[in-house]
């Protein structure tokens, strides 16, 4: 039975069917065990065989060599945003990169442990990557957001920086390839392009997670993760499972390239209607547009809510911007479905034309 409505949510998201079937499946019974993945031990051997499969499927998706540590944290990004200033600031200073509210934040934590240098910033409006930077002496890392699930902007590449990156890739992780390159640490909450809520994909570079500080809690240590291959207390072991099974499924449709090829091409079809558009217009900067939240407003408040209660009659839902900033925002991870995106561009068209 086909789905009865188009999730547009920025998180938790949209999964891809086959995911959400072999879940079910699981849960009743793991691989045949005779018990459901929510049962079984995180020390037992068939989940270890899930574990394995896990980390094995994200070094493929990802092309993660052994310099790098594959680690499943229990807890969403904004957890690291504390965790790597803990860890790796230790009084020193760090660069940020401010494009929104999620860097906001990262850099408000990081205050805590040291000084956070606002190396570049894309305020007020946040509609571009920021193309200046002013980084300071000796940064112990470099922290961007890959993308902005609020505003909908987007780096084109990793920033070039003088110090170990540290991203939070949480809404486009495997959204297309993943650039290792000069990166210490790449941290992803699932809940979005990954899995389910509750859990979040790190991986870090072993040679900088020992630079990091040893006088902290064991969970609050990326060694620990490390050395005890995520298995120090109990994991999010169903997240665990999920992660796997999302990993597969893109290799099935063929990776991240054709990944990456399929995004530009939905997102091209909502960014040239609304290019177009008299009513309607999108909020990033063509050079700094996000593939996978795309943030728009209408003219009026009154156009967009005529919108969203039609959108809501048609099955086409969560498309309300985030309440920090409003207006609108379709978010079309790897999973959602390009016919749905033509769907909405109809919609927009209907509405803008006062069809019904």
């Amino acid at each position: 039975m086909p789905r009865a409505k188009l999730n547009f949510s920025s998180g938790p998201a949209v999964l891809p069917e086959a995911v959400l079937r072999n879940a079910q499946a699981a849960l009743w019974d793991l691989d045949g065990s005779g018990i459901g993945i929510l049962e079984h031990s995180h020390r037992g051997k068939e989940f270890l065989r899930v574990l394995e499969r896990a980390e094995r499927l994200v070094r493929e998706v990802g092309g993660v060599d052994d310099r790098y540590a594959v680690l499943f944290v229990t807890g969403g990004a904004t957890q690291h945003f504390a965790m790597i200033p803990e860890q790796f600031l230790a009084g020193g200073t760090a660069d940020y990169c401010h494009t929104g509210v999620w860097s906001g934040k990262a850099i408000t934590e990081a205050k805590r442990f040291g000084t956070p240098n606002i190396a570049c910033s894309g305020e007020p409006d946040f509609t571009a990557t920021p193309t200046t930077m002013t980084w300071s002496a000796a940064p112990r890392y470099v922290h961007y957001t890959s993308n902005e699930t609020i505003y909908g902007t987007q780096w084109a590449a990793p920033p070039q920086a003088p110090a170990p990156l540290v991203c939070d890739a949480s809404s486009d992780i495997f959204s297309k390839p993943l650039v290792l390159e000069n990166h210490g640490l790449i941290y992803a909450g699932a809940q979005k392009n990954l899995g389910p809520s509750g859990i979040s994909l790190v991986i870090a570079r072993k040679d900088f997670v020992e630079t990091g500080s040893k006088n902290l809690p064991p969970l609050s240590q990326y060694r620990t993760y490390v050395n005890e291959q995520s298995l120090h207390n109990t994991p999010n072991t169903f997240g665990i499972f999920v992660i796997a099974e999302v990993c597969a499924w893109i290799l099935a449709e063929g990776g991240v390239t054709k990944m990456a090829e399929r995004n530009a091409r939905k997102a091209n079809v909502l960014y040239d209607f609304l290019d177009a558009s008299k009513q309607w217009r999108g909020h990033a900067a063509r050079t700094s547009r996000s593939l996978m939240n795309i943030t728009f407003r209408g003219d009026s408040p009154e156009l967009e809510e005529r919108m969203l209660a039609l959108a809501e009659e048609r099955g086409l839902v969560n498309l309300r911007g985030h309440r920090s900033v409003g207006g609108l925002r379709a978010s079309i991870y790897n999973a959602f479905p390009e016919e749905g995106v033509q769907r909405l561009v109809e919609l927009l068209d209907d509405t803008e034309r006062g069809r019904s």
